[in-house]
């Protein structure tokens, strides 16, 4: 079974026994960490997607390490300006080993869920289709545009006649 979570504003994809190099998390090495941001579970064609969230699954993992990823050159440069700011970064980062992808219910207990909210879901349309439907407004036609005959356009007429050149004899 994988699963689909965020953190640090990204999306990871996990399987139990992942090692995943997450933005960095406030927590001691071996300490151990519940996502509850989770957005997709599954497993083959048997797949849940949240709309965002789903809610009662977590994803758990162990902090193995805390540390800095490797150095990345940052360059600023405008030509003839005179302008070059040269310096580096390293970006933190958290390595977690995924050991658990739980959910908080059984799948009894979430069908269940499913079972019973459609009801509700039934008796919430049950009660718009009662009500009266709103009456249309009518409105009055507007009356046809009257059609005006258009002037007729002549043909132009050029402002200069050119006279044609006589073909030079030999």
């Amino acid at each position: 079974m994988y699963a689909v979570f965020r953190t640090g504003g990204k999306q990871y994809r996990a399987v139990k026994g992942d090692v995943l190099r997450l933005e960095k998390i406030e927590a001691d090495e071996g300490t151990t960490i519940k996502f509850d941001e989770v957005l997709l579970v599954g497993e083959g064609s048997d797949i849940k997607i949240g709309s965002p969230l789903l809610s009662g699954i977590t994803v758990s993992g162990k902090v193995i390490r805390q540390g800095k990823s490797r150095k990345v050159p940052v360059v600023k440069f405008k030509r003839r300006q005179n302008y070059l700011r040269q310096g580096s970064h390293r970006q933190f980062f958290t390595e977690v080993e995924i050991t658990a992808i739980a959910s908080g219910t059984t799948k009894k207990a979430a069908a269940k869920d499913v079972v019973a909210e459609k009801p509700a879901a039934e008796k919430a349309t049950g009660t718009a289709a009662q009500k009266p439907a709103a009456k249309k407004k009518v409105t009055k036609k507007a009356a046809p545009k009257k059609v005006t005959a258009k002037k007729s356009v002549g043909k132009k007429t050029p402002g200069k006649k050119t006279a044609k050149k006589k073909a030079a004899k030999k």
